[in-house]
């Protein structure tokens, strides 16, 4: 997988992209353990649930979606737990977990940690 860079984009952006190259090299979704994919974005979180031999994307959840006033670490945990909820309607219970570059700390382990405590297993 190659990415061209524009020169206006920040270094910070393209390390991460860098760093989502070398973990999309290991982590593969299938249709048994689909892939949990995060995006983090500087208001919203967003989590989709892939399988990669497919090429489909089986379910989406993202804060826009929740009706919560709370913010930061406590929207990414209840965004979580939602698709945690989702994927469990649809018979999800084992998923492999990309963090899609992003470091595994605030917003994005909390996620994590409330799919986990909505039932998935990663």
């Amino acid at each position: 997988m190659k990415i061209k860079f524009s020169k206006h984009t920040s270094s910070k952006t393209v390390n991460r992209l860098k760093k989502k190259i070398r973990i999309r090299k290991v982590i593969q979704g299938s249709a048994e353990r689909p892939r949990l994919c995060v995006f983090r974005s500087t208001k919203h979180i967003y989590v989709q649930i892939i399988d990669d031999t497919a090429h489909k994307t089986i379910l989406t959840v993202s804060s826009l979606s929740l009706d919560s006033k709370s913010s930061g670490k406590e929207v990414a945990k209840e965004v979580g737990v939602k698709a945690a909820q989702e994927a469990a309607k649809k018979g999800i219970k084992q998923v492999v977990f990309d963090r899609n570059g992003f470091i595994y700390h605030g917003r994005v382990q909390s996620l994590a940690e409330g799919a986990r405590e909505g039932g998935l297993n990663f």
